[in-house]
C-alpha cells in the first residue's frame, strides 16, 4: 500500500514540476510578447492605458511565435540521439570524427557502423520540406569543401588569422570608434597627471556649470575629497589609466591624441580576435579531450550511455556558421574597434564562457578524491579563466555581480572543481575589488555616485513630473527637492535616456535637474521613500516609466536607440579628432549608411539588432529550463543577471550593453545542440552533463584526434 501510494505521490510531483517548468517558459515568452505588443505604444509615447486590441494581436502573435520557439527546442532537445560516424581523410592520422544521427545509441558495435540515421520528429511536415528546399544546396556545397573547412579551422591560431584577415577592413579603414566617454577619460587623466606634477587645476572653486569633468556625469561634491582628486570610478578606474595615459602620451609625441587612439584600437582589434579564436577552437575542435583522455576509466568501449558516452568536434556547417556571425555581423565587427567598455567586456566575456564550456564539458574522474584536480586541466583552464575573469572586472563594473553569480552555481553545480573555482573567479574578485575599495577609501580616487544606480527610478519620477505633477504628494515633494528638481525633470524627461535626468553632459546651459552641487549623503538616505511615495499617487505612470525605458531589448522590431555604428561615425570625432574622422575621405560615412540601412529592413535587419540575439538567448534557456539542463543552466544564468543589467541601465535599447550576448550566442547554441543530441532531457543527473548521455565511446576516436587537436588557446 504505501508502495502504490509513494508511486502516485511521485507521479503527482512530477507532474507538478513539469508544468511549473512549462510555465516558467511560458512566462519568458510572455514577457518578450508584452514588449513587442507595447512597443509601438512607447515609441509614440503613449501610456499603457492606452493598450488596444492591435496590441493584443500582436503580443498574441508574439507569444505563439516564442512560445512555438521552445516546443520546438525541447522537441528537438527531447528526441534526438547521436552515433558516431568518421570522415576519412587521405591520411589516417587526420580522421575526424563528426555526429550524424540514428536511432542506436550503443558504441563500439560493428554492424552499426556506416548506417545514416534519422532525426525523429524533425523530418516530417512543411516546414521541414521548406528548409530543405533552401538548406540542400549549401549542404552539398559544405559536404564537397568539408574536410578543406574543417583543416581550416582544426586550430586556435588558423581561426585567429581567419578573423583578423576578415576584420581588417574595418580596422584599416575605420582606424577607431569611439564616443565622449572616451575623451571624458582622456580629460579626467590629464587632470589627475597635470595636478600631480604642479600645474594645479580648478577643482570645487570654480564658476561655471562645468569646472572639472566630475561635473561632467557628474558626481556629487559630497563624495569629493578635500584635497584635489581627479581620478573617478565612473568609466572604471583602470581604463581610466589605460586610455588616458597613452592618450596623453600620443599627445606630448605626435600633438594629437589620434595615434594614441588608434593604437588602442588596435590592441582591442587583436584581443577580440584571440578571444573569440580561442572560445571557436574550445567549441568546434574540442582541444581539451587530450588533457581527458588521459583519465578514461577503461580502454574499451561500455554500452552503458551513462559512463560512456563523449564528445565529438564539430563539422563543416557549425564551422561556417559561427564564422558567417563573426565575420559578417556588423556588430560584431565595429565592436571589435569601439573603445567604449562594453565590447571589451563583452570579448572577454565570450573568452571566459568559452573556458567554462570546457570545464563543464571534461568530465572529472569519479575515482578520484573530491579535493583532486586532473593535472591538465588547470594549466590550460585556470589561467585564461583567471585573466578573462581580470579583464571582465576591469572593463564594466557590473562585472563584480556577474563573476559572483558564477561562483556561487559554479560550486552547487560542480563543487568537486572548488579549487579551480576558488584560484581563477574567487581570488581575482577578491583582489580587484580589495584594491577598488582601498584606492576610494584612501581618497586616491572618488567612488562612483550613488545616483547612477537609480535611472529606472528616476525615469518613473520624470514621467510623473511631466504627465501628472499635481499627484505629486507635498510630502514627497518636500522629501525629494534637495536632490531632484521637478520642474526641472518635467523639462528634461525624455523616454529612451535617464542621463537627462542624471544632468549628465558637457553644455554650460544643460537643465539641473540632480542637484550634484548641493546634495548631500543624509539627503540621498531620504530617495528611495520618496520614490515610493510617489509611485503609490501614480502607479500607471510608474508603469510606463519602467516599460518605456526597458521595452526595446526584447522587442525585435524595435531598432537600436543607439547602436553600435554610431560609434564609428559621430560628431565627438568631428570635433575631437577630426584626422581619424576624415581617413579615406566620406568612407566611414558610407560604412555607416549601409549598416544604418541593413538594419532599417524588417526581418532581414533583425540580425543586426542586438535585442534580436537577447530574444533568442532567452528562448533557448527557457527551453533548458523545461528539459532540465540544470548544471548547463548553471554556467548560463550569468546571461539572465546580464539581461538585468540591461533593463536597469540608463538607457533603452543601448545596443553596447547587449554586446556580450550577441557574441557569445553562437556558442550558447553549439552548447544546446551538443546537449541535445546527447539524447537526454534532464542532463543534471551525471558527472558530466554534455558528454555521459550520448552513447560515444572517445576511446575509439581520441587516440587519432590527439595530434589533430592539441593546440589549445
Amino acid at each position: 500500500m504505501n508502495k502504490a501510494t509513494n508511486k502516485v505521490s511521485h507521479r503527482i510531483s512530477h507532474r507538478v514540476l513539469r508544468s511549473l517548468r512549462w510555465l516558467l517558459a511560458a512566462l519568458a515568452c510572455l514577457w518578450l510578447a508584452l514588449c513587442t505588443a507595447v512597443g509601438p505604444i512607447y515609441r509614440a509615447d503613449r501610456s499603457i492605458a492606452s493598450f488596444s486590441w492591435i496590441n493584443a494581436l500582436i503580443g498574441t502573435a508574439a507569444f505563439v511565435a516564442y512560445f512555438g520557439l521552445v516546443c520546438l527546442l525541447v522537441r528537438w532537445g527531447r528526441g534526438r540521439t547521436v552515433r558516431i560516424e568518421t570522415v576519412h581523410t587521405a591520411a589516417a592520422e587526420n580522421d575526424i570524427p563528426r555526429v550524424v544521427s540514428n536511432g542506436d545509441n550503443h558504441c563500439g558495435q560493428d554492424d552499426h557502423c556506416g548506417q545514416r540515421g534519422q532525426v525523429w520528429g524533425l523530418t516530417h511536415g512543411p516546414l521541414a520540406r521548406i528548409c530543405q528546399c533552401i538548406i540542400r544546396p549549401a549542404r552539398r556545397f559544405l559536404a564537397r569543401h568539408e574536410q578543406a573547412i574543417i583543416h581550416a579551422t582544426d586550430r586556435g591560431w588558423k581561426i585567429m588569422l581567419i578573423l583578423i584577415a576578415g576584420w581588417a577592413w574595418c580596422y584599416l579603414t575605420l582606424l577607431a570608434a569611439f564616443g565622449a566617454d572616451l575623451f571624458s577619460q582622456i580629460r579626467e587623466f590629464t587632470s589627475f597627471w597635470e595636478q600631480s606634477h604642479g600645474d594645479p587645476q580648478i577643482y570645487l572653486n570654480g564658476t561655471g556649470v562645468v569646472n572639472t569633468i566630475m561635473d561632467v556625469y557628474p558626481t556629487a561634491h559630497y563624495l569629493w575629497p578635500a584635497d584635489p582628486t581627479f581620478l573617478t570610478n565612473q568609466h572604471n578606474i583602470v581604463l581610466t589609466l589605460l586610455y588616458g595615459s597613452v592618450a596623453y602620451a600620443s599627445r606630448s609625441i605626435t600633438g594629437a591624441v589620434d595615434a594614441g587612439i588608434v593604437l588602442l584600437s588596435g590592441a582591442q582589434f587583436v584581443f577580440a580576435a584571440f578571444c573569440c579564436a580561442a572560445t571557436a577552437n574550445r567549441f568546434l575542435n574540442l582541444p581539451f579531450l587530450r588533457g581527458s583522455a588521459e583519465f578514461a576509466s577503461s580502454s574499451h568501449c561500455s554500452s552503458n550511455p551513462t559512463s560512456s558516452g563523449r564528445l565529438t568536434p564539430s563539422g563543416s556547417v557549425a564551422r561556417v556558421v559561427v564564422l558567417a556571425l563573426l565575420l559578417l555581423n556588423p556588430i560584431v565587427v565595429f565592436s571589435t574597434i569601439s573603445l567604449t567598455k562594453s565590447p571589451l567586456f563583452a570579448f572577454a566575456f565570450v573568452w571566459w564562457f568559452g573556458v567554462l564550456y570546457e570545464l563543464y564539458a571534461t568530465p572529472f574522474r569519479t575515482s578520484l578524491p573530491h579535493t583532486a584536480i586532473p593535472p591538465t586541466v588547470i594549466p590550460r583552464a585556470i589561467i585564461p579563466l583567471a585573466l578573462s575573469t581580470l579583464v571582465m572586472l576591469a572593463s564594466a563594473k557590473y562585472a563584480l555581480y556577474v563573476v559572483a553569480l558564477q561562483i556561487v552555481l559554479a560550486l552547487l553545480a560542480d563543487r568537486k572543481r572548488w579549487r579551480i573555482w576558488l584560484v581563477a573567479m574567487v581570488i581575482p574578485l577578491i583582489v580587484f575589488q580589495g584594491a577598488l575599495t582601498a584606492l576610494t577609501a584612501t581618497d586616491t580616487i572618488i567612488g562612483g555616485d550613488p545616483i547612477e544606480s537609480k535611472g529606472l527610478q528616476l525615469q518613473q519620477i520624470g514621467r510623473v513630473a511631466r504627465n501628472r505633477p499635481e499627484s505629486i504628494p507635498d510630502s514627497a515633494r518636500r522629501e525629494i527637492a534637495p536632490i531632484i528638481d521637478l520642474d526641472a525633470a518635467a523639462k528634461a524627461y525624455f523616454p529612451q535616456d535617464a542621463d537627462r535626468m542624471k544632468s549628465s553632459g558637457s553644455a554650460e546651459d544643460k537643465p539641473i535637474v540632480y542637484r550634484w552641487r548641493t546634495v548631500t549623503a543624509d539627503d540621498m538616505t531620504r530617495f528611495t521613500k520618496a520614490w515610493i511615495e510617489i509611485g503609490r499617487a501614480a502607479p500607471v505612470d510608474y508603469i510606463d516609466g519602467a516599460l518605456a525605458k526597458m521595452y526595446g531589448y526584447f522587442d525585435v522590431t524595435d531598432g537600436a536607440y543607439v547602436s553600435m555604428t554610431y560609434y564609428i561615425d559621430n560628431g565627438v570625432m568631428e570635433r575631437s579628432t577630426p584626422g581619424i574622422k576624415h581617413w579615406l575621405g566620406g568612407w566611414r560615412d558610407a560604412v555607416a549608411a549601409f549598416a544604418n540601412g541593413w538594419a532599417g529592413i524588417p526581418v532581414l535587419g533583425w540580425p543586426t539588432h542586438g535585442n534580436f540575439w537577447v530574444v533568442l538567448t532567452l528562448v533557448v534557456g527557457a527551453a533548458e529550463v523545461v528539459l532540465r539542463r540544470w548544471r548547463s543552466l548553471a554556467f548560463h544564468l550569468p546571461m539572465l543577471l546580464l539581461m538585468g543589467v540591461m533593463m536597469t541601465a540608463p538607457a533603452n535599447n543601448f545596443e553596447r550593453h547587449m554586446l556580450p550576448l550577441a557574441f557569445a550566442f553562437a556558442f550558447l547554441a553549439l552548447w544546446f545542440r551538443r546537449d541535445s543530441i546527447s539524447g537526454d532531457s534532464a542532463s543534471t543527473d551525471s558527472p558530466s552533463v554534455d558528454s555521459p548521455q550520448s552513447g560515444i565511446c572517445r576511446d575509439q576516436f581520441l587516440p587519432k584526434i590527439d595530434h589533430q587537436y592539441a593546440q589549445h588557446n
